[in-house]
């Protein structure tokens, strides 16, 4: 596949999977977000699908850029190296993606106009990288453990059948048992990521910084409260990345399929 085609293929398959669990992503958010700030309840079931098809868009990007450089440099520099440089490469667009949405599922702002706006105005460009540090640290290990440990499975999966792909149930499979391994894994970075990124929902004190939240997460709510919204965030996690795999393989099955049709009419126009 070249380039571009990754790109499309990956962002494809992310968006499509962001947008079916958008819902249930929100509720993750939810549960993880300060005591004191506004519930289910106070906020009114529409606040589950509130930025749904604006911020799923930034997916296109998201996925993309991971698929399209875990592919070009996993046989140069391995799965591991690949899918370090997919993480980092993706937060470019990640973390404004997190903090839009957050802050529109939490009530912090009604639309994504009026939040971009806001953000920009009140904050410049470096608020749309709120909680860079502790998305990064979330985000990096979770496409490392996740895209590796898919790698792993795939390998064992497809073994002794010589130039075979995943089935989509396959992908399926263990597209969601990567993202469960890996959620749990990430699963403290998450939480001080939405609680930095949506301190305005709440009246309390706002945290110092990402060592300040830690510590009085720690003192305050105990070491449990580093792992709030782990049963939201995998029911969410495991089904997004396995429709992601999933639907990556299909369309990149079907470019494949393509390129080998372009390429024996091009052969067969040159034998003429």
């Amino acid at each position: 596949l070249t380039g571009a085609q990754r790109l499309v293929a990956g962002g494809s398959a992310r968006m499509l999977a962001q947008m079916l669990m958008y819902p249930a992503d929100a509720l993750r958010t939810l549960a993880q977000t300060r005591s004191g700030a506004k519930t289910l309840s106070d906020l009114g079931a529409g606040v589950l699908l509130s930025g749904c098809c604006t911020t799923s868009a930034f997916a296109l990007a998201v996925g993309g850029l991971q698929f399209a450089i875990v592919g070009a440099l996993t046989s140069t520099t391995g799965i591991l190296g690949a899918s370090v440089c997919g993480g980092i490469g993706s937060c470019v667009v990640s973390i404004p993606q997190e903090v839009i949405k957050q802050r529109l599922v939490t009530g912090i702002y009604p639309t994504f106009g009026v939040a971009v706006a806001a953000i920009f105005r009140d904050e410049g460009i470096r608020g749309f990288y709120t909680a860079a540090l502790p998305t990064m640290s979330r985000n990096v290990p979770f496409v490392v453990s996740t895209f590796c440990t898919f790698s792993a499975l795939e390998r064992r999966q497809l073994r002794g059948r010589d130039g075979a792909s995943l089935t989509p149930v396959e992908n399926l499979g263990i597209g969601t048992s990567s993202a469960l391994f890996s959620g749990l894994l990430t699963q403290p970075f998450d939480v001080v990521k939405t609680r930095m990124m949506t301190q305005a929902a709440t009246t309390a004190a706002p945290y110092r910084g990402v060592l300040d939240c830690v510590r009085t997460m720690a003192v305050t709510e105990g070491p449990t409260s580093f792992y709030r919204g782990l049963i939201q965030r995998s029911v969410y996690m495991g089904p997004l990345w396995a429709i992601q795999f999933a639907a990556n393989g299909w369309i990149s099955n079907a470019m494949l399929k393509r390129n080998a049709r372009v390429h024996m009419f091009a052969h067969m126009q040159q034998s003429k």
